[in-house]
């Protein structure tokens, strides 16, 4: 059939034709396989520049400052807890109180305080679990060769009466 297109002269003509008619019908629909390496292109491009976004940068003095004063509310909540004991047993008058007053304070605004400690907290938890550096595992060793198969005789199978039998039959 080749042949003949190439005897005939036909070949070059068709091909034109069908080419003209792809050309054609990409100006109705859009190209697949075109729309697909383009969104992919675009999807690359979108990926890099979001790497960009998050090179390791070397902190300067500011940032050391605030991680310095992010360090303070965990210990001063601590600290300030172990003083209201202390407090309640030096005045409990004057706790009492203070504690009557805490007891006005309605339920959504504990909520709120517990919901914004709570957020504060769990982020900087995450921040540092993000950021972690974990420690490389070994790589597996590969598994050593097989065993090489004993000789078939009596000295496998010297608990095994049966055993023997057949081997000795299997020869």
């Amino acid at each position: 059939m080749g042949m003949m297109g190439r005897i005939i002269g036909i070949a070059p003509t068709v091909t034109a034709l069908g080419q003209a008619a792809t050309g054609m019908a990409e100006v109705f629909t859009q190209n697949a396989t075109k729309r697909m390496e383009l969104d992919e292109e675009a999807y690359a491009r979108a990926i890099a520049q979001h790497g960009q976004e998050f090179l390791i940068q070397r902190p300067g003095w500011f940032d050391g400052f605030v991680n310095g004063l992010n360090r303070l509310p965990r210990p001063l909540l601590a600290l300030g807890t172990m003083g209201l004991f202390i407090y309640a047993m030096v005045e409990p008058a004057g706790f009492g109180v203070r504690m009557v007053g805490l007891q006005q304070v309605p339920e959504p605004l504990w909520w709120l305080l517990g919901a914004i400690v709570g957020f504060y907290f769990g982020a900087r938890e995450a921040h540092y679990l993000r950021n972690r550096v974990w420690p490389q595992q070994a790589a597996p060793q590969p598994a050593s060769e097989t065993a090489a198969p004993q000789p078939s005789g009596t000295d496998g199978f010297a608990d095994n009466a049966a055993l023997r039998e057949w081997a000795a039959l299997r020869g």
